[in-house]
């Protein structure tokens, strides 16, 4: 890759939350947060950015087609109160892609419905 060139990691809020019935899930979305941090040190030398997006609750066709109703329903338990929307969260690709995210590297945006996460 050549400089200027920007990387964008997809995690989870999990990792941040600590979902115990979701341990495989939210350790390997952990992973991903340490390794954008630990890449975003190791090539930002190089003019490269590195940053990870980490979706709360997200609306997808996937949600009705696998989970059962007791599950939806938790989608539902964040302080905005509905989950979101996949237009809602591609937009924080497309700022970390642009320019206008040119100060920020190594870094996590939370698009989450408000909850509030740590680290």
């Amino acid at each position: 890759m050549k400089k200027g060139s920007t990387i964008i990691n997809c995690a989870s809020v999990n990792p941040y939350i600590g979902r115990g019935d979701l341990l495989d899930y939210t350790a390997t979305k952990g992973a991903i947060v340490a390794f954008t941090r630990a890449l975003s040190n190791q090539q930002i030398k190089n003019g490269i950015r590195v940053n990870c997006v980490c979706p709360g609750p997200i609306w997808t066709p996937l949600i009705p087609s696998t989970m059962q109703t007791s599950a939806m329903e938790q989608f539902h338990a964040v302080p905005i109160g509905r989950p979101g929307q996949p237009s809602e969260v591609a937009t924080c690709f497309v700022f970390l892609a642009s320019q206008d995210s040119s100060y920020i590297s190594g870094q996590s945006l939370h698009p989450n419905g408000g909850v509030m996460v740590n680290g």
